[in-house]
């Protein structure tokens, strides 16, 4: 997988904009990338979906760090910082981003949870 041709952190948009050679391009939001972490915290460490991160709402990104030529490690106010985001998880991230959003709503409902909007 190629590397980003840029990444771009977004605060007032509270996203993360990732660009390809070509001309692919995504914005995907701190809370988003922080709820799918490649973690092993986050990920687990056997198969399923893993953990359900919650109460991500209001999470910001305020480092991105590069991981040798093959990812980058997101640092987010909440402290986490474990995961390495690889280029082929950010395209992936990016091309899956509304199924995978929409389980994540979907896992939040099946335990009662209300997302509240960032202040």
């Amino acid at each position: 997988m190629d590397a980003p041709s840029s990444i771009t952190v977004k605060p007032k948009d509270r996203a993360v904009e990732v660009a390809w050679p070509g001309g692919v391009a995504f914005a995907l939001p701190f809370e988003y990338l922080r709820v799918h972490s490649p973690s092993a915290e986050v990920r687990g460490h056997g198969g399923g979906e893993g953990k359900l991160e919650l109460a991500k709402e209001a999470v910001r990104v305020t480092k991105v760090e590069p991981v040798g030529v093959y990812a980058v490690r997101l640092h987010f106010d909440d402290g986490h910082n474990t995961g390495l985001f690889t280029w082929a998880y950010l395209r992936e991230l990016g091309e899956q981003y509304e199924r995978k959003w929409a389980r994540y709503l979907e896992r939040c409902a099946e335990l009662g949870y209300e997302r509240k909007p960032p202040a």
